[in-house]
């Protein structure tokens, strides 16, 4: 018992993750500082099932004219103006065979931050929620939500 408190303790503690290397720094902090919706940036085109992540163009809306002089804004710009999807490190991937709606998780009433943390916060992503199975099997069993092989995963003949 007192090395199963300890690994808690440890666990509990220890430092977050390192943020993976990102090809042009971006901060959530400061753009949601501005009360910028994470909508904006990351549609959810019908049938709402994946969110996408903002291509330069949609960064260059504002920063065509908003910190202009710096050398990450003129990389984004270079992104925008050859029109080249930036080539973001993923922080949270979800295997292929697992069916995962954004919509559902939404309409249900979860938040950006039930699944990717405190995204607010953060002048870097890194993993700090746990997407693993059993980790969302914990959250669907605290929120009541099915836990049914089905609800997540295909059936294949």
């Amino acid at each position: 018992m007192t090395a199963l408190l300890f690994l808690m303790f440890q666990a509990a503690s220890a430092p977050p993750p390192a943020a993976p290397a990102q090809p042009i720094p971006f901060s959530h902090k400061q753009h949601l500082a501005l009360k910028l919706q994470c909508k904006m940036c990351h549609a959810n085109p019908e049938p709402g099932e994946m969110m996408g992540i903002a291509a330069a163009s949609v960064c260059m809306q504002c920063h065509s004219s908003i910190k202009t002089e710096s050398p990450a804004i003129q990389k984004l710009a270079s992104f925008a103006a050859d029109k080249r999807e930036i080539p973001w490190v993923r922080v949270y991937q979800i295997p292929g065979y697992v069916d995962f709606s954004h919509k559902t998780h939404l309409n249900s009433g979860a938040t950006c931050e039930t699944c990717h943390g405190h995204v607010e916060q953060r002048d870097a992503l890194f993993r700090e929620t746990n997407i693993s199975m059993g980790g969302c099997m914990d959250c669907h069993r605290a929120h009541k939500a099915t836990i049914d092989c089905t609800g997540c995963h295909e059936q294949k003949n």
